[in-house]
């Protein structure tokens, strides 16, 4: 466990519970720090600590979770809760252990669920695991003070209806905040039109995504004399062989970035004309689009999960999932038509400063937690 200070903690300090640090980069780690900062506003200093029973043991990390949590009274402390942040297997007891171990120190507790469903998968062990998975989820609803949900309330079908306890707060992105670039400075950057694919997912998914991001391409190489697509973030550089496989002299010019740091990754979409995000069907919890969002992107992807969401709200040119010759005639339809451009763009700005802002994000946290903690 990540040590911090002894002294007394003052009454505007938060404490951010986090799982096991996930390589190469922790998007988990990287929310809290973004939501700390915006929290500065609040005069609320957001700390963040770790259990480290990956490193340790479960033994070592509850022990000195114990101890720590002894300077936190009268805090709020936020668990993280994702599954493989609190197990290996796909079986986490421990995060149900460490909240109750919290709860024994008076705190108020609550959990944001960064996961809220079981995991997928068809076999016995997957059905198993995902039992309980189900049965964790649900006891840490019951056993937090307040819940927080990275979905609309109303997709999560187990919750109780018109819960006093549970609030939906979406993501952010997880970049340092800026005004995206206009559209007109983009297009000032020469000819080609520039598509941006934030991240891959982990074999056996990666390959399929690869094929749907070469078709798109193709679809559109085919109307226009200049298009590239630059491939950034996690799993783009482990991809770089198949990608180039994929990508021929009669696709698209290809720059392949792997990782950034997050001012490069702001840099590079603000510049892009485009989003391509085909990780499965757009959902509230894609870190990935929120990132274009908040960089005034025009997303193009895959319907079937961002209805009667805030998302229906960005610059949205969603097909139906799977359907890639529609995915490229919409990314090709994004691309040639400059007053669609303008208008996804704005909406997509609008977006992230109504929605998914870490100003917008913490005012949300502040109002919740404070406002529901101080009622009878």
């Amino acid at each position: 466990m990540a040590s911090t200070p002894k002294d007394e903690s003052p009454l505007n300090t938060w404490i951010a519970i986090l799982g096991r640090r996930d390589t190469p980069t922790d998007g988990i780690e990287d929310y809290c720090f973004f939501l700390g900062e915006a929290l500065k506003r609040h005069g609320i200093d957001l700390r963040q600590t770790r259990a480290l029973w990956a490193e340790k043991g479960w033994f070592v990390a509850l022990r000195s979770l114990w101890a720590e949590s002894a300077n936190w009274r009268g805090q709020w402390v936020l668990l993280q809760y994702t599954t493989m942040a609190w197990s290996r297997r796909g079986f986490p007891f421990g995060a149900c252990i460490a909240l109750e171990l919290l709860r024994r120190r008076g705190l108020r507790c609550s959990v944001v669920f960064h996961e809220a469903w079981r995991q997928p998968g068809d076999r016995l062990i997957d059905r198993i695991r995902g039992a309980c998975q189900e049965w964790v989820i649900r006891r840490l609803y019951a056993g937090a003070d307040r819940a927080v949900f990275l979905d609309p309330l109303s997709k999560i079908v187990w919750l109780p209806k018109n819960s006093p306890k549970a609030a939906f707060i979406p993501i952010g992105a997880n970049l340092p905040e800026g005004r995206p670039v206009e559209t007109e400075r983009r297009e000032r950057n020469g000819t080609a039109r520039t598509v941006a694919v934030f991240c891959l997912s982990d074999p056996p998914y990666r390959q399929r995504e690869i094929d749907d991001i070469a078709h798109a391409m193709r679809v559109v190489a085919q109307q226009r004399a200049k298009v590239r697509v630059v491939f950034i973030g996690r799993g783009t550089a482990e991809a770089k062989e198949d990608i180039d496989k994929l990508f021929g002299s009669d696709s698209a010019e290809v720059v392949n970035l792997g990782l950034l740091s997050a001012e490069g990754v702001r840099r590079t979409l603000s510049e892009a004309d485009a989003m391509l995000c085909v990780r499965g069907p757009l959902y509230m919890r894609r870190g990935s689009a929120i990132a274009g969002i908040a960089c005034g992107l025009p997303i193009v992807g895959y319907a079937g999960a961002a209805e009667g969401t805030p998302l229906e709200e960005a610059g949205l040119e969603l097909v139906p999932y799977l359907d890639r010759d529609a995915l490229g005639k919409a990314l090709d339809r994004v691309l040639v038509d400059t007053e669609r451009r303008r208008m996804l763009h704005a909406r997509s700005w609008r977006a992230h400063r109504e929605c998914f802002s870490w100003r917008r994000i913490a005012d949300s946290f502040v109002q919740y937690l404070e406002f529901e903690a101080d009622s009878p």
